[in-house]
């Protein structure tokens, strides 16, 4: 953990240990196929420019939903590397309320060890989804609908 970023939150803590234990970056791959494969399908009516994310060279779409407070997630991609990335990050942040995920900062991307295994495509693309999903959850933060983020 880098030393500047604050704890992450314990799902997203889960995941860093997760892929820090595994040193080898085609052991890393694996892991983000694995996520991929457990990503729940988004429903095709989600998959409008509105909910593309901007700057990936992949087709990958967010939508996120309020709901007791807590921030949930879904997404996909037409790229299974990248589905995985989105799947991470989904499982890392749902539930969160939209404060913690606009408070958290990107680091633990670094701590999960992919920026050193992933293509620079790649790794700009991770970070475009996650900033992303938290402008979603600032969107709620201030205020906004559903329909107005999504």
């Amino acid at each position: 953990m880098s030393a500047t970023s604050s704890p992450l939150p314990e799902a997203l803590a889960r995941i860093v240990e997760r892929f820090q234990r595994r040193k080898d970056p085609k052991q890393r791959y694996q892991q983000l196929l694995w996520y991929a494969k457990k990503l729940q399908a988004m429903p095709e009516t989600d998959k409008v420019p509105e909910n593309k994310v901007p700057g990936c060279v992949s087709q990958v779409y967010i939508t996120a939903n309020l709901d007791d407070g807590k921030v949930l997630y879904q997404g996909d991609s037409d790229a299974q590397l990248v589905k995985g990335l989105v799947a991470l990050l989904i499982e890392g942040l749902n539930g969160l309320t939209p404060t913690e995920i606009v408070n958290l900062s990107p680091d633990f991307i670094q701590d999960i060890g992919l920026n050193a295994s992933l293509t620079p495509s790649r790794a700009n693309g991770f970070y475009n989804i996650f900033q992303t999903m938290k402008k979603k959850a600032l969107g709620y933060q201030l205020g906004m609908s559903s329909k107005e983020l999504n």
